[in-house]
């Protein structure tokens, strides 16, 4: 049988599937998954984690739609047992209330009855609370909410109450978000192993229906669209069908998923990009569910679900191997992390924007060191930052590595809540529980002094107009020193701040025909300008801004060359409203910057092909092209495979640089071009000032326009109503398919765990230095035409034009496996200088593409290791990042340092990771990668530690310790069983 939905609909649960979900929870080890004591008070609400209600009378916000229920409370298992029966047991005796049930507190309405009942962490009366920050206080109230003694034990809280004293020694908690956030490219792999882990649990002889969401999970289809079409009024739709064209066996994967799986939503395409779809309109700050109180908290496949910590909600990026364990029940077990206090003061000066001051944020933080650690922001500079500028600052989180930047929630989000469209109940609920819970600030009160691991400052007045680049977000240049900066890039040699072109011709021009005309590139030519990006697009100051730029250029005569390729994104269907609303569109469209869709486009690769008469004028002439983006990521490879040199700059500058031509100018001196009166135009000409825009963004920005917006938000178009998907609750694999492929993960697998294990011999797949991203190790961008993923889909009928990206088809494992290490800027130290996704057969010397030389390895039974430099696997939450080199037979990676997500996804895949000591890398101890390398891990995961030391060794007499980065006894467990699903899958299938 066949459904097409008109809405992506959220399946009722059958009483069926609901007792067996609860029997799931109750049998759920280790810490298992059980009924808390607080669930058994409050029985109506206690397995809303199981199943979305759709029975729930009130409205969500003020929409009138009810297509959410906020989850309840749930339970996770935290440590490791396989004696399943001795856990029930202990349930039954030590579970059975909750040790802080004496601080339930009841919070009243102003004009009587009460809005529900919340855990009180004023009740406690422990002096220590008042000087937590109010990131962990976040913490603090999920421990003690969920404490039973067995899942969450007192001793948990205890730690976080003293997280001044027990934050320096690494000590692990228990976390239990209240929500899941996906997005398409991350979302379909996602969907695609919780299909697999369904034929996994038959194979075992086990219930395929225990594989199920037990929290809330939204997945917003945002990744796909590209900008094939551009300076267009009819791209929009012109890009949709394309999309649809290219995706509609993703897009109809993820619409069963959304039928199959209980808890899960699916925003359809054209909605919107997830993480400003969630500022806007998912987030709850507070939750209320059935009378019950308690702050919202996510977790998302995207590392810039950050940008929801600039609403006062704990969320972070995880990866998707993690967030699928999530969404099983199991544990977020975390490192209590540390907290750096950035003090804002004064305010922004007249034209600086808040890309700029996301910027300077960044690079200061980069520069302190954060990785691991929540970054809390306060003081009076504070109410001078809008909510958008908050969300902005929060969105880059992962550029300068923390984990969270958290604004608390004060007056200013009270105020953005509702231009939103939340009811002033709602308002009014989250006010009054945030105060008598001592998570709201005040600024217009006295502030209790708060306790930090470590301090930073920033006079918002100190803050100058800058852009980043050419090649890593955290690279900031003044706006008026760039034109001196990019002449040091061209001289510098080749690395993140060099191009290495020769003197004698930096000057070059390459003339060519643009459709008829003549048209001409120099190094620093801007052939891309896109305004794009959930960082900057969710951000009306900056988006109207460019605006009112193109309306000045417009009247001044000057005009964005033609072979420029101009777009606008927006990240929602409000912007669109308030830049008509404002009259400024029709000047964006002039000058080429026409809306081409509601998604992520530039910023994530999807900036189309270029003209073919651009690409070749830059390919034959050997030009180091720009591309100037409102984005968050600029590394080389990623925005597009033509542009070398690429900038992050706010949307006004993005229209300023395209306006120019180039990034090779000094704003302050020389004239953008001429105007309709023969004159030189300056870029101080166009610019707006604060006041300009700050008129412009009160008269335009209106509150029905996110109403509007989102009450038809999951109604979905007419080619996403129109997709036909089975009923069936297991996934038919199409063994054809291209897009779709069942995964390798669980052949074979049996209810053994497979067990702990070092390495012996292996030979080195790739030697690395610093800042290997995860688009160097899995790209998302286009597919190169002489790469093994070609091959492979040209092998089975795949024309060209169709090969679309590799982010579009992370559901299909044989693609995927062949575009690791496939980004054509690697930099492999084995190739000795060779830039390309290339590496050495070490036993034959033979030169071959990295799945090639993986393969080879394979077939002749020899295991792999990578070694790498700091900052390994930097960038996106990309979970393929993991998944790919494990499929290529990588057993370990040894590196001087990892980014956060990634060494998370690493250890959810199996692969070992490393650390290098202090002082030691590749290079110092003097390994070339030509060795063989064996690991001196013990077999029984009893004998290993989190974080202690190994020795390596390889054939040539060389050892060296390194530490073992499984951080957690959870991270050894998932270790022993060769990962975190088939550790799950066991569980599951043993109860």
């Amino acid at each position: 049988m066949y459904a097409s939905s008109a809405v992506p609909s959220l399946i009722r649960a059958s009483k069926a599937r609901f007792t067996t979900s609860l029997s799931f929870c109750r049998a759920f080890a280790p810490r298992a998954l059980q009924v808390s004591p607080l669930t058994a008070q409050h029985p109506r609400h206690s397995f809303s984690t199981a199943v979305r209600s759709l029975r729930c009378p009130a409205s969500r916000w003020s929409h009138g739609v009810d297509w959410r229920s906020p989850l309840s409370l749930r339970a996770q298992c935290r440590n490791v047992s396989p004696v399943i029966e001795r856990l029930q047991r202990k349930f039954a005796t030590m579970a059975s209330e909750n040790p802080f049930k004496g601080i339930l507190t009841a919070l009243p309405k102003p004009g009587g009855d009460e809005f529900g009942k919340f855990y009180s962490l004023p009740a406690l009366n422990d002096p220590r609370i008042d000087k937590l920050p109010y990131s962990i206080r976040i913490l603090l109230e999920s421990a003690i909410r969920n404490c039973d003694n067995f899942q969450v034990t007192k001793e948990d809280v205890e730690k976080i109450v003293d997280w001044e004293k027990t934050a320096p020694k690494l000590v692990e908690i228990p976390f239990k978000p209240a929500r899941v956030l996906l997005q398409d490219f991350t979302g379909v792999p996602a969907v695609v192993d919780l299909a697999c882990m369904r034929d996994a649990m038959n194979k075992l002889g086990s219930d395929s229906d225990k594989i199920n969401p037990l929290v809330p999970v939204d997945l917003v289809i945002d990744h796909s669209v590209q900008v094939d079409v551009a300076r267009s009024e009819n791209a929009v739709q012109a890009n949709m069908e394309l999309e649809f064209q290219r995706n509609k066996e993703r897009f109809g994967f993820l619409k069963w998923g959304s039928n199959a799986f209980h808890n899960m939503l699916v925003v359809p395409p054209g909605s919107g990009i997830v993480h400003q779809v969630n500022l806007e309109y998912l987030g709850h700050v507070v939750f209320n569910t059935e009378g019950m109180l308690y702050p919202d908290s996510v977790v998302g496949t995207d590392s810039h679900t950050t940008m929801i910590d600039g609403l006062g909600v704990a969320g972070w990026g995880v990866g998707g191997i993690e967030a699928e364990a999530v969404m099983l029940g199991q544990p977020m077990s975390m490192v209590l992390p540390g907290v750096v206090g950035f003090k804002l003061s004064g305010k922004l000066q007249n034209g600086v924007t808040a890309t700029d001051l996301v910027l300077t944020v960044t690079q200061m933080l980069r520069k302190h060191g954060v990785v691991g650690k929540f970054v809390e922001f306060y003081g009076d500079g504070m109410g001078k930052l809008s909510l958008a500028d908050r969300a902005t600052i929060a969105n880059m989180s992962p550029e300068y590595g923390a984990t969270m930047g958290f604004f608390p929630v004060d007056h200013v989000t009270l105020q953005y809540l509702k231009l939103t469209g939340r009811s002033d109940e709602t308002v009014a609920m989250i006010e009054a529980y945030l105060r008598a819970n001592k998570m709201f600030v005040d600024y217009t009160e006295p502030q209790q002094e708060r306790v930090y691991s470590s301090y930073l400052e920033l006079d918002l007045a100190d803050v100058e107009p800058c852009i980043s680049g050419p090649k890593r977000p955290h690279d900031r240049v003044l706006l008026k020193d760039m034109k001196a900066d990019w002449h040091a890039c061209l001289d510098n040699k080749v690395g993140f701040k060099g191009f290495a072109v020769p003197k004698d011709v930096q000057n070059k021009m390459a003339k060519f025909s643009f459709h008829g005309q003549p048209a001409e590139l120099k190094h620093g030519s801007v052939v891309i300008a896109a305004i794009t990006s959930c960082t900057n697009t969710s951000n009306p100051s900056v988006m109207l801004g460019s605006g009112l730029v193109a309306k000045k250029a417009c009247e001044l005569g000057l005009q964005v060359k033609p072979w420029v390729k101009t777009s606008l994104a927006p990240g929602s269907g409000v912007v669109t409203k308030y830049l008509l609303q404002s009259g400024l569109q029709k000047y964006l469209n002039e000058q080429g910057f026409h809306i081409v869709g509601y998604g992520c486009t530039t910023c994530i690769g999807n900036s189309g092909e270029l003209d073919e008469s651009v690409a070749s004028a830059i390919s034959e002439n050997d030009i180091v092209a720009a591309a100037v983006l409102s984005g968050n990521r600029n590394f080389e490879g990623r925005v597009h495979p033509l542009t070398r040199a690429n900038y992050l700059a706010s949307p006004p500058l993005v229209v300023a640089y395209a306006l120019a031509g180039t990034v090779d100018i000094d704003f302050e001196k020389e004239p953008i071009g001429k105007g309709k009166d023969g004159k030189d135009v300056y870029f101080k000409d166009i610019w707006p000032s604060s006041e300009e825009v700050a008129e412009v963004v009160q008269s335009s920005v209106l509150p029905d326009m996110f109403k509007s917006t989102y009450e038809a938000i999951t109604k979905g178009n007419p080619m996403w109503n129109q997709l036909s998907v089975p009923e069936a609750s297991l996934y038919s694999w199409d063994p054809q398919s291209t897009y779709i492929h069942e995964p390798p993960y669980f052949k074979n697998m049996t209810m053994d765990p497979p067990g702990a294990h070092g390495v012996k011999d292996a030979y080195c797949l790739l030697n690395f230095g610093d800042s290997i991203t995860t688009d160097h190790i899995s790209p998302a961008g286009s597919i190169h035409k002489d790469s093994p993923a070609a091959r492979y889909l040209l092998e089975r009928g795949v024309e060209r034009k169709d090969f679309n990206s590799y982010g579009s088809r992370r559901g299909n494992d044989e693609v995927m496996a062949r575009g690791t290490f496939a980004n054509i800027r690697l930099v492999n130290k084995l190739l000795n200088g060779e830039v390309g996704p290339k590496t050495v057969h070490v036993p034959t010397g033979e030169k071959l593409n990295v799945f090639d030389a993986a393969t080879k390895y394979k077939a002749a039974g020899q295991d792999t290791i990578i070694l790498a430099g700091s900052e390994y696997g930097s960038g996106s939450s990309r979970d393929w990042a993991a998944k790919g080199p494990m499929l290529l037979g990588v057993k370990a990676v040894i590196a001087k340092s990892y980014e956060r997500i990634h060494r998370s996804n690493l250890v959810g895949m199996g692969i070992i990771p490393l650390c290098f000591k202090a002082g030691d890398d590749a290079d110092t101890l003097g390994l070339t990668g030509h060795e063989r390398y064996s690991i001196d891990l013990p077999n029984n995961i009893k004998d290993i530690r989190p974080g202690q030391d190994v020795t390596v060794t390889t054939d040539t007499g060389k050892s060296f310790t390194c530490t073992v980065r499984f951080d957690t006894e959870v991270e050894l467990a998932y270790f022993n069983h060769g990962g975190i699903l088939p550790y799950v899958i066991r569980n599951l299938a043993s109860n």
